[in-house]
Formats: structure tokens, sequence, C-alpha cells
């Protein structure tokens, strides 16, 4: 069988990046061949085995080069056919859509004003999603997240048998403590000093991963907690922004920025508590890798896996709608509470649930049964 996945753009740390190449890797075990369509890619050489496609799909704005990946891509497929076409990103002509990001419709109507929808960026994407979900297409839709499929059957009336629900895929490293690091000195190299407290916000992406709402939080910490506790901030993205945002709050010195890094299991044994007050989080796998490294969380409830953490009693869930004020206080909490043990326990033991890794073989499971599956009518192309 060989299946093709679309991706606008490759870089080894972000969420749904990283899903692509655990499904890739996958399909090769299985004896698949694998061709990966990409806009950009911007990491060291695939997998030998396989098959990268750069598409050319030059634009001064986003939208414009996607709308020429998506015809480029349905051109190059024409004319060298495989068996599934799976978007990574939504656009027309897909056989399967993997649900990486939240629902574009309801995030337009409900984080952005009525002028944001006359702009041909709206356009552009609400077509996209639209392309995808609505009920008289047959492209097949992978969810990551329980919330995802209500969401969409409001705006689209989305037939319920196209979607299909996949458990966690947690890397098994996070629940593994390094061996033999020399914790002072690594504290020493990411600056942390006389810091008796570590947080730790990951993501690529900080305006919608909520580092403002955890900048402010850190700073409201009440004393002694305030003085002796640092954050760490990991994730490809511009910082500066939040870099004078920390020095108007008064938190410069104790807050530490980093691009994306490869020693985040380290990271994760290292710190004291997990940060993610998100403004949207289809998932959140940071989550699930805190909790099985024993690391407490506060996250906003709207992350697709803040279920998870409550379920397991494994720290905190910010209720939504969100309140700065409730957040501070839970911040505190996550720091000075003496449910922290139990906290750490219950996530330890969280991770010895088999389901939670098995995303990459329960989703190529799909493709498989898609594969063989009778022919869909011929895939919506696009304008």
């Amino acid at each position: 069988m060989q299946i093709a996945f679309c991706l606008y753009k490759y870089f080894p740390y972000g969420g749904i990046q990283r899903d692509l190449m655990k499904l890739v890797r996958e399909c090769l075990a299985r004896g698949h061949a694998v061709r990966v369509y990409a806009g950009e890619w911007n990491a060291p050489p695939p997998e030998a085995r396989m098959e990268l496609v750069m598409v050319p799909a030059a634009g001064l704005r986003n939208h414009t080069r996607y709308a020429r990946f998506a015809r480029w891509v349905a051109q190059h497929a024409r004319a060298h056919p495989v068996d599934l076409l799976v978007g990574m990103n939504k656009m027309p002509g897909l056989d399967v859509y993997y649900a990486g990001d939240s629902c574009y419709a309801e995030k337009a109507r409900t984080q952005r004003g009525a002028l944001y929808r006359l702009l041909p960026r709206y356009r552009h994407f609400a077509h996209f999603e639209h392309e995808v979900f609505r009920a008289d297409v047959a492209t097949e839709i992978l969810t990551i997240a329980d919330h995802q499929q209500p969401t969409f059957v409001k705006h689209y009336a989305t037939p319920a048998e196209r979607f299909h629900p996949l458990p966690p895929g947690i890397d098994r490293d996070r629940a593994v403590a390094p061996a033999g690091s020399d914790d002072a000195a690594y504290r020493r190299e990411l600056g942390l000093g006389e810091a008796g407290r570590v947080l730790l916000f990951v993501g690529s992406g900080f305006v919608k991963k909520g580092l403002d709402r955890a900048l402010t939080a850190l700073a409201a910490l009440p004393e002694p907690l305030a003085s002796s506790t640092a954050m760490l901030v990991v994730g490809s993205d511009n910082p500066a922004r939040f870099r004078r945002m920390a020095a108007r709050l008064g938190v410069a010195a104790r807050v530490h920025f980093f691009s994306g890094r490869d020693d985040i299991p380290r990271l994760l044994h290292l710190a004291d508590g997990l940060v993610l007050p998100a403004y949207d989080e289809t998932a959140g796998m940071v989550i699930l890798e805190a909790m099985i490294a024993g690391l407490p969380a506060l996250v906003t409830a709207n992350c697709g896996y803040a279920p998870y953490l409550a379920e397991a009693d494994a720290g905190l869930v910010s209720a939504e709608p969100f309140d700065q004020r409730t957040f501070n206080a839970e911040l505190a909490e996550l720091l000075a509470s003496d449910k922290r043990e139990g906290w750490r326990a219950n996530g330890r033991a969280f991770g010895a649930n088999p389901q939670i890794y098995r995303l990459a073989e329960v989703a190529v499971d799909y493709l498989e049964r898609f594969a063989r599956a009778v022919p869909s009518p011929d895939r919506q192309q696009p304008a």
C-alpha cells in the first residue's frame, strides 16, 4: 500500500509534526510505501525510506501559499497515484484528515470579531475546513480528543460514521528519568541559579498556548513562592514580546526562554510543575508526558487532554471560562499543596495504561482499513 501525507510545514518539535513522523514510521514498519508532501521541511533529512516531495507553493501570505499547495498536490497525486491521501492540515481532496487542529469555524465565531470574517484569510480557511467536514464528501476523520466531533458536527452536520477516535500516543521515554544525570550541573546550564522551584511551559505557539497567562500568574505568586520560583519556556516561537512582558511584570530574571529542544524528558523530571493555560489546545500531549513523568500539571479545561489529568487526579484543571485570578491561586496551590506527592504517584500510575501509547498503531489500522474499502467517489478538487 502507498500512503501520501500532506503537511504545510515541518519542524521537529511541533505536535502535529511529531504525530506525522509516528505515523510514517508505523507505516514503514508495516511495509507500506510512504510519500510526504511538504511546503517547508525545517529539519534534518527524513526517514531514508520515506519519499519527500517538496511542494513549490510560493506566496506572500499563508492562505495564498496553502491554496497553491493544495492545487499542486492534487495535480501531482493524479499523475502519481497513491492508495490514500492523508492530510495533516485541512484541504480539499483528502481521503483522510488527521484532526490535529481545532475547529476553525468555532474559533472564528468565539475568538474573533465580525470584521475578521470579511478577510480573505477567513474565507480561505473556512472553505478548506468546509471541504473536509461537509456532509456530502467521503473524507474520513481521525480525531485525537473527545471534544472535537461534537464541535465539527455542530458546524457542518458531518455524519458520525466518518469520525474515528484515536488514543494518545505518548513517547515512552517521557516516563523514565535520564540515567546518570547531574541535576546540579543541569540547573546551572539552564541558568536556574538558586531557584527553589521550577515551572515548565512547553509549546510551539506561545500566544495560542497562553504564555501571557502563565507569566501573569508567575508574577502574582505570593512570597516565599514568588522569589524562589523560576519558569522555563520551551518552544519554537519568537519570544520577544513575552520577554518584554516578563520585564514589565518584574519577573524577567526568573523566566528563561529556549527554542525547541531534545531534552524534554530531562526537563519533565527536573521541574516541579507544568503549566498550560491555553486559549486553544486540541490535545496537549505535554500534559500526558508530564503525568507519566510524575510532574504535577495545571492546565485549562479547554485542552483536549485535560480530562485525563482530572480523572487521574494528577494535578489541577482550571475551569472555563478562564479567570486569571483563579488561575493565579491555582498556580500557588500547584507548587505548595500537600497533595503534590499524590499527584505525582497518580500520574506515574496513569503511565501503566498501555492504551496511551497506541496512537500510531491504531491510526495505521484505520488507514489500512480505509484503503481496503470500496473506492470512494472522485475526490473534491481544489478550486
